[in-house]
C-alpha cells in the first residue's frame, strides 16, 4: 500500500521547491489530470514544478524512504495515460527544466534538460545551420517526453526515432541516485545499453533530468512530392516499390480526402489538392537541387507507373508549408470531428500496411462506427482512430472495445506490434500482455523490479 499524502509530505515539498511551486487538492490545474488524449484520468494528491536535478533527487528519497508513489510529467501530450497519477501521489512537473545548456559544435551535440520544448530544439540547431532529425508530430511536446516514448515521426523513415539520437543521459533513479549514462562518444559497448532501456521505458525507471542530443548537419534544400491515388490501398501498395528503388525520401506519409478536408476546416486554410480519395505525401531533402531531383523523379515516375494520377512537385516554403501544415493538424482536426476518439498506435511490417488499412474499412462498416486514419506508410506506424460521435456512454466504451480487440488481433496476425511510437502506457497494457509471450512480460517486469524495486515511480504503467 502507499502512503497517502499529508500535511508534512506537504511541507518537505515546500521546502524544496517554494511554497509557490507546490499546489495541491482543488489548486492543482485540471490539465494535470489527463494527457492529451484524456480516456485515463486521475488527479495526483499534490504537484510540484522543479528546476534542477537536485530539486528530483531529494523528492524521489523522500519518496522513496515513505513508499509515495511519483509520476513524472512534461507537456502531457501523450495519448496512453503514461503519465496520469494513476495512484495518486506526488506528480513532478519537468516542464519548467526548459535550459538549453550546451551546444558542442565540434562533437556534433546539444544538451538540453528534459522540458525542452521539440520546436524549440529545431529552431535553435535550424539557426546554426544542424539538424535534430526526429520529427513527431507535436511539435510543443517536451524531449524528455519524446525520450520516453522513443518517439519517432515523420522523418524516421531516412533518418530513425528519437533512440538513434541520444547519446548520453543524466537520470534521477527511484531510490533519488543521480546517474550519467552514455555521453559524447560516438561508440560505446561498455556492458549492458542502460541508455537505451531508459529512451522509451516511459518515466517507469528512472526521471531523465538532462540529455545528450546527436546532431546532423543541416540539410540545404528540400522538396516535397503530394502524390494522388484513386484509393488508399493503391497508394499504400506503391510504398515498398519506393523503398526498394533505393531513392529514399525523408518522409513517407498517407492520408485519406476526408482527413484532409477535416483538417482544412479546421485550419481555415486549403490544401494544395483534395479531389482525389487518397494521397501519399513525400519528402526529400540534400545539399542540392539537382541530387534531390535525381531521387525524386526516379520515385515520381514509378508512382505514376503504379495507379497514381499525378504528381504535385512542391519546391518552395509556402508550398511546403501550406502541405506540412496540414499534416501536422490532423490528430487535432479529427478530435475537433467528434464527441471523443481514442487511437491504436500500430506499427506493421510496410508490405502489410495496406492490407491492414484495407481491413479497418471493412471494420468500421461491420461495427457502425466511424474510423479514421492517417500515418507513417514508410515506416508501417499505423494513427488509427475510433471515434465516438454521438454514441452514449455504454454503447462507446462497447464499440471502442470491439474495435480496439479487432486491429490489435489484426496487427498480430500480420506480425505487427502494439505501439509503433506512443507508447503503452496504462490504456494500452492489456494489448501488450495480449500479443506478448508470458517469458517477455516477465523480462520487464524484472527489468521494472531491478530498477524500481519499491513500484513508485510511475506504477501501473506498461505492464
Amino acid at each position: 500500500m502507499y502512503k497517502k499524502i499529508d500535511n508534512d509530505d506537504i511541507r518537505f515539498l515546500i521546502d524544496i521547491c517554494g511554497e509557490e511551486e507546490v499546489f495541491a487538492g482543488e489548486d492543482i490545474s485540471e490539465d494535470f489530470s489527463h494527457d492529451e488524449l484524456g480516456g485515463v484520468e486521475k488527479y495526483p494528491e499534490v504537484l510540484v514544478n522543479v528546476y534542477n536535478t537536485e530539486q528530483v533527487s531529494k523528492i524521489m528519497k523522500y519518496a522513496y524512504k515513505n513508499n509515495i508513489p511519483v509520476t513524472p510529467r512534461g507537456q502531457g501530450t501523450g495519448l496512453v495515460g503514461a503519465s496520469v497519477a494513476i495512484h495518486g501521489g506526488i506528480m513532478i512537473n519537468l516542464s519548467k527544466m526548459n535550459k538549453i545548456l550546451e551546444l558542442d559544435e565540434e562533437n556534433l551535440t546539444l544538451t538540453v534538460e528534459p522540458g525542452v520544448l521539440l520546436m524549440t530544439i529545431g529552431q535553435y540547431v535550424q539557426e546554426r545551420d544542424l539538424f535534430y532529425p526526429p520529427d513527431p508530430g507535436e511539435k510543443s511536446a517536451t524531449i524528455g517526453g519524446n525520450i520516453n516514448t522513443n518517439a519517432g515521426g515523420m522523418r524516421a523513415v531516412k533518418y530513425g526515432v528519437t533512440r538513434d539520437y541520444v547519446r548520453g543521459l543524466e537520470v534521477v533513479l527511484p531510490n533519488g541516485d543521480i546517474v550519467n549514462i552514455g555521453g559524447k562518444v560516438v561508440k560505446n559497448s561498455s556492458g549492458y545499453s542502460i541508455k537505451d532501456l531508459i529512451v522509451g521505458s516511459e518515466g517507469t525507471l528512472g526521471i531523465v533530468t538532462k540529455a545528450i542530443l546527436k546532431l546532423l548537419p543541416l540539410p540545404k534544400k528540400d522538396i516535397s512530392l503530394l502524390i494522388p491515388f484513386k484509393d488508399l490501398p493503391t497508394a499504400i501498395e506503391t510504398v515498398p516499390k519506393i523503398i526498394k528503388s533505393k531513392s529514399i525520401p525523408t518522409a513517407i506519409e498517407f492520408m485519406e480526402r476526408d482527413v484532409i478536408l477535416a483538417a482544412e476546416e479546421f485550419l481555415g486554410k486549403s490544401f494544395p489538392d483534395n479531389t482525389s480519395d487518397a494521397y501519399l505525401l513525400l519528402k526529400f531533402d540534400g545539399n542540392s537541387k539537382e541530387d534531390i531531383e535525381k531521387e525524386y523523379e526516379k520515385v515520381a515516375h514509378l508512382c505514376l507507373k503504379n495507379g497514381a494520377y499525378d504528381v504535385f512537385i512542391s519546391d518552395t516554403q509556402e508550398r511546403n508549408e501550406s502541405i506540412w501544415s496540414a499534416r501536422g493538424a490532423f490528430l487535432e482536426a479529427i478530435k475537433a470531428s467528434t464527441t471523443e476518439m481514442d487511437e491504436c498506435d500500430v506499427v506493421v511490417p510496410r508490405d502489410k500496411v495496406a492490407d491492414f488499412i484495407r481491413y479497418t474499412h471493412d471494420l468500421q462498416k461491420e461495427l457502425n462506427v466511424r474510423i479514421k486514419s492517417f500515418g507513417h506508410a514508410g515506416d508501417g506506424n499505423l494513427h488509427v482512430y475510433t471515434l465516438r460521435d454521438g454514441m452514449d456512454d455504454e454503447t462507446w466504451k462497447l464499440k471502442l472495445k470491439e474495435s480496439f480487440d479487432c486491429m490489435y488481433e489484426k496487427s498480430r496476425e500480420l506480425r505487427g506490434q502494439v505501439s509503433g511510437e506512443h507508447g503503452i502506457g496504462y490504456a494500452k497494457k492489456e494489448y501488450l500482455h495480449e500479443s506478448q509471450s508470458e517469458s517477455y512480460m516477465d523480462l520487464i517486469k524484472s527489468i521494472k523490479t531491478a530498477f524500481d524495486h519499491k513500484n513508485i515511480l510511475n506504477p501501473s504503467k506498461i505492464y
